[in-house]
């Protein structure tokens, strides 16, 4: 599983990279978790939770995420990443809190409004934001390259 930035698509990379210097700007800590995974790799995560202990993390077996991308070159080619929201450089996994509001007081353990708040930036940048999805299941982690509207 790789973590770089380097092994994304060649119109996505660039989005990544600025979506963490504006995290960073915005005072959000976030790490890339995983770029590319293999078609192995991606068996393993889609086992977790069904055949192998742990909760279920994904809903696409291999070959059908587009973290399982390559290109025409045969070179890894994701076209999404997942990332993980720091709170005083500690993963948070939760969702718990209310989200975004006016009040400034829950910032410190609103683990809600991290998440959105990185969705919003994601988002500003043109990237499908996987918490926005009803089906199968939010994923907050996960952020990918829109797709292309149909044209009539």
């Amino acid at each position: 599983m790789s973590r770089r930035l380097e092994d994304l698509h060649p119109d996505l990379e660039p989005a990544a990279r600025a979506f963490l210097v504006e995290c960073d700007i915005q005072g959000i800590e976030v790490l890339i978790t995983c770029t590319y995974r293999s078609n192995a790799e991606q068996a393993e995560t889609y086992a977790q939770g069904r055949t192998k202990p742990g909760r279920i993390v994904t809903w696409a077996k291999p070959g059908e995420s587009l973290h399982n991308h390559v290109g025409p070159d045969g070179r890894p080619c994701s076209m999404a990443f997942d990332i993980v929201v720091l709170r005083f450089g500690k993963p948070i996994w939760g969702t718990d809190g209310n989200g975004i509001d006016d009040d400034p007081t829950d910032d410190d353990t609103d683990d809600m409004e991290l998440w959105q708040r990185a969705g919003a930036i994601g988002e500003s940048l043109g990237l499908e934001w996987a918490g926005r999805w009803q089906r199968p299941k939010r994923e907050f982690p996960h952020f990918q390259m829109k797709k292309p509207e149909a044209t009539a």
